[in-house]
């Protein structure tokens, strides 16, 4: 497999036709079949299902998308970092975490690196751990923001001074707005609305003294802001971090911490095994620079 091969059966992936991808491409629609059918060949695996309109993917056509979309980024990425190594600094430092507050440094050592070296640019990937360790394991990251707890043992790690706070966001109108805090009892009946993350979080878990079936949830979430959405329509409480989504008069929401108090601390991790580029490593020391400052 080469990456052009690579990059035309990405294009037919998401393009859901031929004629389109090939358009797309720049390239024939039969010159683009023969190399279709080239990779199926290879592969001894049907990779496409034609209809009379569009073009699906089989089983084995998932798996090689899937697979065809990390190969080509980790090339991307590749060629970037060996491209940086001379001259000016340049190349992409690529970095994945979830929704924080804290996330403020990471923009703040961007911002000082930017301004240093402005062929620098910064690739940032959102999602929660599992879907930013898998990332930080297969090299398509160089950094992963990592909400506690989490297993650090085969990453090197800078942990951020900025904590979050876990409460609820409710709307103002609500029974609950008028309590400076709420405790697990407070929360026992109402509709609550879940991360997803948070289901797996052992801390979230024993503050409610209650696994989440045993709650009452009525929606999950991976985005907070979309829970706030639900939020304002009435669904429910969304169970969530502190200063991600705003809370002003006007937002018709409110934060509510939670009583006991409970804090997340979050650490930058990289690969222990893993071989920065030079423009990574240069990252890493005006990170190390930023929170000395703090």
């Amino acid at each position: 497999m080469e990456i052009r091969e690579l990059n035309y059966f990405i294009a037919v992936a998401e393009c859901g036709s031929i004629s389109k991808a090939a358009r797309k491409l720049f390239i024939t629609q039969p010159n683009l079949s023969r190399q279709l059918q080239k990779l199926e060949e290879e592969l001894g695996q049907k990779l496409l299902i034609r209809g009379n309109i569009n073009t699906e993917l089989s089983d084995a056509g998932k798996l090689l998308y899937k697979r065809a979309k990390e190969i080509t980024e980790l090339a991307s990425k590749t060629r970037d970092e060996i491209s940086s190594d001379n001259g000016e600094l340049a190349g992409t430092v690529s970095i994945g975490g979830g929704e924080s507050y804290a996330v403020e440094l990471i923009a703040r050592a961007a911002k000082d690196m930017k301004d240093d070296h402005p062929r620098v640019k910064f690739d940032f990937f959102s999602g929660d751990t599992d879907a930013v360790t898998e990332k930080l394991d297969k090299g398509l990251i160089d950094f992963g923001i990592l909400i506690e707890p989490s297993d650090l043992t085969k990453y090197n790690s800078l942990r951020l001074p900025l904590k979050d706070t876990w409460g609820i966001l409710a709307r103002d109108d609500s029974p609950v707005a008028n309590k400076s805090f709420v405790t697990p009892k407070d929360l026992q009946d109402l509709p609550l609305i879940f991360s997803v993350h948070s289901f797996k979080k052992n801390a979230i878990t024993e503050w409610f003294d209650k696994t989440p079936e045993k709650l009452n949830v009525v929606a999950t979430y991976n985005l907070l802001y979309n829970a706030s959405l639900m939020v304002k329509q009435g669904i429910g409480y969304a169970v969530g971090l502190d200063k991600i989504v705003g809370t002003s008069s006007e937002s018709g929401l409110k934060f509510i911490p939670f009583e006991p108090r409970l804090e997340t601390h979050l650490d930058v991790a990289w690969k222990k095994s893993a071989v920065l580029s030079r423009t990574s490593e240069t990252f890493l020391k005006y990170l190390k620079n930023t929170l000395a400052k703090y």
